[in-house]
């Protein structure tokens, strides 16, 4: 009976031998047997040359001294510490021990591969490991929950001093995130004209880099990040030591609260050297604008001086309508907040270039909870609860050196006086910026009225 259980033992674990050494019994080699907890891992999106928090596998080894080895694929590294991490690692086995995994991108893309684990007496194992390389980026948190609103004590506007980012020589983009929350009592019923400027410390000028329109009745959190805004444009002024300012045509005690973040995106910028001029600075509020229909005595005409070294120059200009003034057209839409016009951007007396003050696509707005608003309907330009589009006009390089005449001009309408609101006259809000680039230091455009 002792021999057929050796048997079938031997059988079993294909280990059959002789003990040579007694002469008498058997010797039951069992087999090198190494195992891991785990097949696969998943790291989170990790930015290009940052580095994921580590995740633990563990790994048993039985009946085996043989040295084990670990090698890591490409974008990944192994430690026995957590400290100090290479490419590849090895050890002589215990029963458990516990190694170390960390992601490492280097390029913006999938990271889908094994890591390794194997000795001289098994077959490899093959963990599955799975990452994200994103971009490189520095993130800067500015207002945090500012109120804006006229009653209840608050102020429409707010204006603070920052630290941002403070070398662009490898900043291919700055993104602002502006969130809208609100207080206990909710949100501003209305949709209301709203801005963020920069000061030019050199003039001390405000400039207008984003402009949007409020929701009616609630925040922007139907939006991750809330809503985003490209001002690279700006970049020469969005540097170290920042004086910001943001604004709210909010007259209700129901303040509207804001925050604001940047990323600064790593990367090749198109050109090193950025600089930018206001050409126009009617962006105070819905009503300081350009009075639409009737006479004034605003100065849209301006001479602009390029610099000579100029690579790359273009006109930004933001601009939205506001006021319910006749008389309406055919369409029964009043001016300036309904009525789609054309507006006339000439360069030198010549008409170069067209803004269409249109719909833009208000029904399919992501903010699309801002019951009772009257939110989904299309107004010429702009839609409550969205950024206001900002309009590139690219220049060339035929004025480097030079100057040009510019004029904004608008459709032609005439107002009767009269308004299908308690609000009388039509106005347009507009800033109008000229922005140069160049791969030498380049000075801002000159501005002459």
């Amino acid at each position: 009976m002792k021999n057929l259980y050796r048997l079938i033992l031997c059988l079993t674990l294909m280990t059959c031998g002789s003990d040579e050494s007694s002469g008498n019994d058997d010797v039951i080699n069992l087999p090198a047997i190494i195992s891991a907890n785990v097949s696969s891992l998943s790291f989170e999106s990790t930015m290009v040359t940052q580095i994921s928090n580590s995740q633990v596998i563990i790994i048993s080894a039985e009946n085996t001294t043989s040295e084990i080895f670990v090698v890591s694929p490409n974008g990944y590294e192994v430690s026995l510490d957590n400290n100090s991490f290479s490419q590849e690692i090895s050890f002589v086995p215990e029963i458990s021990n516990e190694i170390y995994v960390r992601f490492m991108p280097t390029e913006i893309t999938n990271y889908y591969s094994s890591l390794s684990i194997s000795s001289q007496e098994v077959n490899n194992i093959n963990i599955n490991l799975f990452g994200i390389g994103t971009m490189l980026l520095y993130n800067y948190q500015t207002f945090q929950n500012q109120a804006l609103g006229f009653g209840g004590g608050f102020s429409q506007s707010s204006s603070q001093l920052f630290n941002l980012h403070d070398d662009l020589s490898n900043i291919e983009q700055i993104k602002m995130f502006l969130q809208i929350d609100c207080p206990s009592t909710g949100c501003d019923d209305w949709d209301r004209f709203a801005n963020v400027k920069v000061k030019d410390q050199t003039t001390g000028k405000w400039y207008e880099i984003a402009r949007y329109i409020t929701p009616y009745w609630v925040g922007t959190q139907e939006l991750e990040r809330g809503l985003e805004f490209d001002v690279t444009d700006f970049k020469s002024l969005l540097t170290g030591s920042t004086e910001l300012r943001i604004y709210i045509e909010n007259w209700t005690q129901k303040a509207d609260l804001v925050s604001i973040e940047f990323d600064y995106i790593d990367g090749t910028p198109d050109y090193p050297y950025y600089a930018v001029s206001e050409i126009l600075n009617f962006h105070a509020n819905s009503i300081d604008g350009v009075p639409y229909g009737v006479s004034h005595n605003l100065d849209l005409n301006k001479n602009i001086q390029i610099p000579s070294n100029a690579e790359s120059t273009y006109l930004r200009t933001i601009i939205s309508g506001w006021g319910h003034a006749t008389p309406i057209d055919s369409d029964g839409r009043p001016c300036a907040e309904w009525c789609y016009r054309t507006h006339d951007v000439k360069i030198n007396g010549a008409i170069t270039y067209q803004h269409y003050m249109g719909p833009i696509g208000c029904p399919t707005n992501p903010i699309n909870n801002q019951a009772p608003g009257n939110w989904m309907p299309n107004r010429a330009g702009w839609c409550p609860g969205m950024a206001v589009p900002v309009r590139i006009d690219d220049i060339g390089l035929s004025f480097n050196g030079n100057g040009f005449d510019f004029e904004y001009d608008f459709q032609n309408w005439y107002s009767d006086g009269g308004s299908t609101s308690g609000q009388t006259g039509a106005y347009y809000a507009i800033s109008s910026y000229v922005v140069v680039k160049s791969s030498t230091e380049i000075s801002s455009p000159a501005i002459i009225d």
